[in-house]
């Protein structure tokens, strides 16, 4: 299942491979494994499976840990739809991104 997932995301045309607010969070964010090839991959894993707002809301993630945990712990319907995306998005760009 994850070849069929990622076989789409090998072929982004030029113009979507652009940095979004996720590939930016990323670069910016502390973390040793924040390279540029690896941000920018998982900046288009972002552009294939999240929508905007999704993308927003988790790239505030990365400036704020936290907040992740209130999203993840809520019992917001919300919050707990956003959070089973984050987390499937995540698990993609984990296995696309290695």
């Amino acid at each position: 299942m994850l070849a069929a997932l990622a076989a789409p995301l090998t072929t982004l045309p030029v113009a979507q491979a652009s940095a979004n607010v996720v590939q930016r969070a990323c670069l910016q964010s502390d973390r040793a494994q924040a390279t540029r090839s690896r941000c920018t991959c998982i900046g288009r894993v972002a552009d294939q499976v999240l929508t905007r707002s999704d993308q927003r809301k988790g790239a505030k993630l990365f400036r704020d840990p936290h907040q992740a945990q209130e999203i993840r712990q809520s019992s917001n319907r919300s919050n707990e739809e956003f959070w089973l995306r984050w987390k499937a998005f995540g698990q993609t760009a984990q296995a696309v991104c290695s």
